[in-house]
């Protein structure tokens, strides 16, 4: 990875407390993981960003590489890296994710 894609995601992730990487964007998520975690947010009520990583195919390889996670979509809170569709859904069953998410708009 390059240093300038490096310090392009650093920054989309500091500037936002709640950032999808994600296939498509929240009105349109285009793959069934991306949606559960667009649905799962949704269903917390809280603000987030997207961005599509089908409109920028450095970020979508170097997403990977950042976070050295293989797969789409991606959730970062806070500035960390939380994990995947799977990760997300089992985060809000156990009622974890309400609490980072609470954190993370609190700070």
């Amino acid at each position: 990875m390059t240093p300038e894609l490096k310090e392009r995601i650093d920054t989309l992730v500091q500037q936002n407390k709640i950032l999808v990487f994600m296939k498509g964007n929240k009105l349109m998520p285009q793959c069934g993981f991306s949606n559960n975690a667009v649905q799962i947010l949704n269903t917390l009520g809280v603000p987030y960003e997207t961005i599509d990583v089908l409109d920028d195919y450095e970020i979508r390889q170097g997403i990977k590489e950042y976070s050295n996670w293989p797969t789409i979509p991606q959730v970062y809170i806070n500035g960390q890296f939380i994990g995947g569709s799977d990760i997300l859904i089992e985060l809000y069953q156990k009622g974890e994710l309400q609490q980072l998410v609470e954190v993370a708009l609190a700070s």
